[in-house]
């Protein structure tokens, strides 16, 4: 008994230590320089989407997320960083990446976010790096032409969770109704099978799923500006100017056109100096 006694205290101990040398080492996101760490890391760990084609999506073949916002991160990383500085991607949703964010799971989001006064009272952004518009999706010969075709048809039109496209289309469209869904993946589904008449999110990201579903297309135009931007700790002063400085740069040596080119030079009717404007 004695024995076991010495042994549960001996466990004790050492769990104490654990926990105490644990917390020692871990401080909130807003006591941390996340320059500093990963200027000394030679690396930044980003938040991307892996479901939005064009922007983020998963290749099922290699397991590489890719598109032009996992481009432009490494891009931003080596022009921010060196050379020889590497780019690590976390998965994030409309819905997860601002708790990762807090958490401290990934030092940047940079997942077709839009900026918006309301997130801004959670997080800085960085200066616009692709100007969206909301619009909607449609399959071809649909009745619903515009968001106030949607309206006045009283119809279902489809979001993600955690996006603010929801609440825009219902300012314009007050009589549409509306169904959430997880992911982008989800609600293109949900078009296909009837559950609404139209998906609405950035004109961007639909333009990608008209590329992949052929019988569907971008339809009436855009409604409500959609800056995409960088979103970072508010605490993090430093990593901002580090992040808004490479991306001017990005943008005036050139990488910026030609990651933009490469990413949307096939999409049917789209502008590329809207999506260039700063």
């Amino acid at each position: 008994m004695k024995k076991f006694i010495r042994i549960l205290g001996l466990v004790l101990t050492l769990f104490t230590l654990t926990v105490v040398v644990s917390a020692c080492g871990s401080k909130p996101l807003s006591q941390r320089n996340v320059l500093k760490t990963d200027q000394q890391d030679k690396t930044i760990t980003w938040g991307v989407k892996a479901d939005t084609r064009l922007f983020g999506l998963l290749d099922t073949k290699d397991g590489q997320i890719k598109g032009f916002e996992v481009d432009l991160a490494k891009a931003l990383t080596k022009q921010m960083l060196g050379k020889d500085a590497k780019a690590k991607f976390i998965q994030v949703t409309s819905s997860t990446r601002m708790p990762m964010l807090k958490n401290g799971n990934i030092d940047a989001i940079i997942a077709t976010m839009t900026n918006t006064p309301e997130r801004r009272k959670q997080v800085a952004f960085s200066n616009t790096y692709f100007y969206a518009g909301q619009s909607l999706l449609v399959k071809k010969g649909s009745s619903i032409k515009n968001v106030k075709d949607l309206n006045q048809q009283k119809g279902t039109v489809l979001g993600v969770v955690g996006s603010d496209s929801v609440e825009n289309v219902a300012k314009v469209a007050p009589n549409a109704k509306v169904l959430q869904l997880t992911d982008y993946a989800q609600a293109m589904t949900a078009l296909k099978s009837g559950q609404g008449q139209a998906l609405t999110t950035d004109n961007g990201i639909l333009y990608g799923m008209s590329v992949q579903n052929p019988g569907y297309e971008v339809t009436g135009g855009t409604f409500v500006s959609e800056p995409y931007g960088i979103a970072m700790d508010k605490n993090q002063t430093p990593f901002k100017n580090s992040v808004n400085q490479a991306l001017t740069e990005l943008r005036e040596n050139g990488e910026y056109a030609k990651l933009l080119h490469k990413w949307f030079h096939n999409v049917k009717g789209f502008d590329y100096e809207e999506a260039a404007k700063e």
